[in-house]
């Protein structure tokens, strides 16, 4: 009895021992085929960097501009327009939007204005509905809406805090939220979300505005995933991290080598902003070589990068 007990015990080990080799064997194939598709990634990166990707057409694209009524917003509806696309203007402020749908339609391009308060859901929904009912689907939504005060955390008050957030980052849901089910049914868009430089490292003066645009780029990063779910999502999406632009939102600033770090002009901007739309370019910094700094600087102790901020010392000063 008792060996026959054992000639059992000995099969399930050794059956088991077998059954763990088969199923590590996969594993370890998986493995390899993962590092084979990573240095081909990587190839194939380094490949684009010197043979960027072509551009996409945006001809007869509907793309639907927040913040359109002046700075880069304004110039993003101009170049667009220029593209052939089928611009649609939202600002809250009437005159302004109605300036820039003017300027484009007297060039023979095709632009629609509307008047849009992004922090208001409702009213997001309503306009979108009446976008697709007038002009037809967006299939490129660009989020450009967004404000700055620049003042001392404690120098807030409740009402410019909920005010920076809900228009440089709530609205971008309550304009996904409306426009994503069709591109989603269709199979087809583009989302471009404005964050910025300091959406990627906080900035004394600037905490509620730090936040808000970190908060988009947490977001995009989400909403990607999300896409990515679906195998065959051709829904693209890109987040534009601008250096300071001179728009006049942020004027009252110091930095010690003003040369090496110039302000971006809206036009400047706007054509990086719709190149790499247009490439399908899933995060981009202006001017381009800032992305590749910040990944290098992620890696450096966090005193080194204090040591080397205050190297350039770039100040922004309270408006207050």
């Amino acid at each position: 009895m008792n060996l026959n007990k054992n000639q059992h015990t000995n099969r399930d080990r050794r059956s088991r021992e077998e059954t763990g080799e088969v199923a590590s064997f996969p594993i370890a194939l998986e493995v390899i085929l993962l590092i084979l598709k990573i240095f081909i990634t990587v190839c194939e990166s380094i490949f684009r960097t010197i043979v960027p990707v072509p551009k996409k057409s945006v001809q007869g694209e509907i793309v639907l501009i927040t913040g359109a009524g002046h700075g880069i917003g304004r110039e993003l509806a101009l170049q667009y327009a220029d593209l052939d696309a089928i611009v649609v203007c939202w600002d809250i402020h009437e005159q302004a939007n109605k300036n820039v749908v003017s300027h484009i339609t007297k060039k023979g391009k095709t632009a629609y204005g509307y008047i849009c308060d992004v922090t208001n859901r409702e009213e997001v929904i309503k306009t979108v509905q009446t976008v697709e009912r007038e002009v037809g689907k967006i299939t490129v939504l660009i989020n450009n809406a967004g404000i700055l005060e620049v003042r001392s955390l404690l120098e807030h008050d409740e009402e410019d805090i909920r005010r920076t957030i809900e228009i440089n980052t709530v609205s971008h849901f309550w304009t996904l939220q409306a426009v994503l089910p069709n591109m989603i049914k269709n199979n087809h868009g583009h989302v471009v979300a404005l964050s910025s430089h300091v959406g990627l490292g906080g900035f004394r003066n600037m905490v509620p505005y730090c936040a808000s645009k970190y908060a988009v780029r947490g977001m995009m990063s989400a909403l990607n995933e999300e896409l990515r779910y679906n195998p065959q999502n051709q829904i693209k999406l890109t987040t534009i991290f601008p250096y300071i632009v001179s728009t006049g939102l942020c004027t009252n600033y110091k930095i010690r080598f003003p040369q090496l770090f110039k302000e971006v002009t809206p036009k400047v901007a706007a054509e990086c902003i719709i190149s790499a739309q247009r490439r399908n370019i899933v995060e981009e910094t202006i001017p381009e070589f800032s992305l590749t700094v910040h990944n290098i600087l992620q890696t450096f102790p966090k005193k080194a990068v204090y040591l080397i901020r205050d190297f350039i010392n770039i100040r922004f000063e309270s408006n207050k």
